[in-house]
């Protein structure tokens, strides 16, 4: 990772004083670097030392780094992990067009591993998220989305970069098509089960950090899967106060509605969908060769139902 992150600083370079700017601001601001990790880790279970794994897995992190720009700006959100986004910092319009020049700085970067299949995996996975995106967008304040939608939604948003990422190792490593095939469902089920278990923690973390981030979703009219669970699970007094909320956008009831997902079971219901997709991704590497790397993917798969943050 320490190659990876001096692939990133090195690549953020700009010419224009603003880009590498705001670049680096969001890329300082953390995060877990998971998708990187992904794709390293999956080239170690493979026994693969490619020298292109670094700027591939720079690449990741500038393709998810555009989308949390965009985001940002999309949703009018104002923090990420406790501080200032960089829409709050420079305004919409950078925060965009610095988020098409990491889009653009990453396809420049792929195009140097010299391969086709690389770039048909990333522009694809690209666009799927696009599409995702979009997705969201209009599933907004519709109270009637279902789990179905729901997974659709997050395996097109989060889970397709997880998915691209453990691929990426196993074309580099040149595995015949059943490994590629286990690499790409270990990326999807546990970027799927990140997802689920992220929508779990907004009811179970720290009390400020909860209430901003399941009022932003409810002002925005996003149903989790704990809000979509809990319209089926409740009463029908209760489920309506949740699908009231999530249709208009109102967030007076927010001390309600996490007392109403918190006790009628739809935590435990989603933390079970999340196990679901988690042992998925560790049924996929089972038969892969042991060592150090294919343990730790399989450890993060186990570890992941216990995240806190």
């Amino acid at each position: 990772m320490r190659e990876v992150d001096a692939t990133i600083v090195q690549r953020l370079s700009s010419d224009v004083p603003l880009v590498s700017e705001v670049a680096r601001y969001i890329i300082a601001a953390g995060g877990k670097r998971l998708r990187p990790v992904l794709l390293l880790l999956m080239s170690g279970a493979l026994g693969s030392q490619h020298p292109h794994r670094f700027n591939l897995a720079a690449v990741v992190e500038f393709i998810h780094t555009a989308t949390l720009l965009h985001d940002d700006v999309v949703d009018e959100s104002t923090l990420r992990r406790g501080r200032a986004t960089a829409n709050e910092v420079f305004g919409n319009p950078a925060s965009v067009l610095v988020g098409d020049f990491l889009y653009s700085r990453a396809f420049q970067m792929m195009v140097e591993a010299g391969s086709m299949r690389v770039m048909q995996i990333l522009a694809d996975a690209t666009n799927v998220i696009a599409e995702g995106e979009v997705l969201q967008l209009m599933n907004m304040h519709d109270a009637s989305l279902d789990e179905a939608g729901y997974l659709r939604v997050i395996r097109s948003k989060t889970a397709k970069l997880f998915e691209a990422s453990c691929l990426l190792a196993a074309v580099l490593a040149g595995a015949p098509p059943e490994v590629e095939a286990a690499c790409a469902e270990y990326g999807l089920s546990l970027g799927t089960a990140f997802q689920v278990i992220d929508d779990v923690l907004d009811y179970e973390g720290d009390a400020a950090e909860m209430g901003k981030n399941l009022g932003d979703d409810l002002r925005e009219g996003k149903a989790t899967l704990p809000l979509i669970l809990a319209m089926q699970l409740a009463p029908a007094d209760q489920a309506a106060i949740v699908r009231s909320a999530i249709e208009t956008g109102n967030t007076a009831d927010l001390d309600a509605i996490v007392a109403i997902v918190r006790g009628c079971g739809a935590l435990e219901r989603t933390k079970a969908a999340a196990a679901v997709q988690a042992q998925q991704a560790i049924d996929a590497i089972r038969g892969f060769e042991p060592n150090a790397y294919t343990n730790s993917l399989l450890e993060l798969a186990a570890q992941l139902l216990l995240r806190r943050a």
